[in-house]
């Protein structure tokens, strides 16, 4: 008998790179399914996608009624992925969006990288964190585009790292929470074997 295979709720509040994120999340094993209202956020992991300005992308989760239920899912200790500013989102807020309380779900804030050039866009390298267990055994290369940086408050929720224009947390896990300032879904193998140990991480939770 053919185990089945775990559901992903892929959050469509119209600011996400939904296409390459649910074709990545099904190469590895996932059943995506888009979710558009409260009712749909259902399954064995919520993903919060993300692209764009924070405070829009956040008008536009609480818009679409999703951001209560993102709250509910990770209180209730089920495994969530934050993807760019999906993963921003997390946070209680960002240098980008000042006053625009973010979902407060991670601890710590998003702050503006300290570069010359902005944004931080194509490969960098992703060295483990104190967090990773097992999510990066090895430094690899990962796609980033973004200008803002997660600042978690609690250093040993790093699980990935970066360097550019100073150092800062390329990823974290949190509880049930991973969240990626890169985009998984757009770094070729190296994304694909990353969501696949969150796949992994998903059936020990079950």
């Amino acid at each position: 008998m053919t185990a089945a295979r775990p559901r992903a709720a892929l959050l469509d509040y119209g600011m996400g790179n939904l296409h390459s994120a649910a074709k990545a999340l099904e190469r590895v094993g996932f059943d995506v399914r888009w979710v558009t209202d409260a009712s749909g956020v259902d399954g064995d992991l919520c993903v919060v996608p993300g692209v764009g300005h924070f405070r829009r992308c956040r008008e536009a989760l609480a818009t679409a009624g999703l951001d209560a239920p993102v709250r509910g899912w990770v209180a209730d200790g089920r495994p969530l992925l934050g993807i760019c500013v999906g993963a921003q989102l997390l946070f209680d807020g960002s240098d980008e969006a000042d006053g625009c309380a973010g979902l407060g779900l991670v601890p710590g804030r998003v702050e503006r990288l300290d570069a010359e050039r902005l944004p931080h866009m194509g490969w960098s390298e992703v060295r483990p964190g104190p967090a990773s267990d097992g999510l990066f055994p090895d430094t690899t290369r990962f796609y980033f585009v973004h200008s803002y940086g997660l600042r978690p408050a609690d250093a040993s929720a790093v699980a990935g790292q970066c360097d550019y224009g100073g150092g800062f947390a390329a990823a974290v896990a949190c509880g049930p929470i991973v969240a990626t300032q890169f985009h998984p879904e757009k770094s070729g193998r190296a994304g694909l074997e990353l969501l696949a140990r969150v796949r992994a991480r998903v059936a020990t939770a079950a």
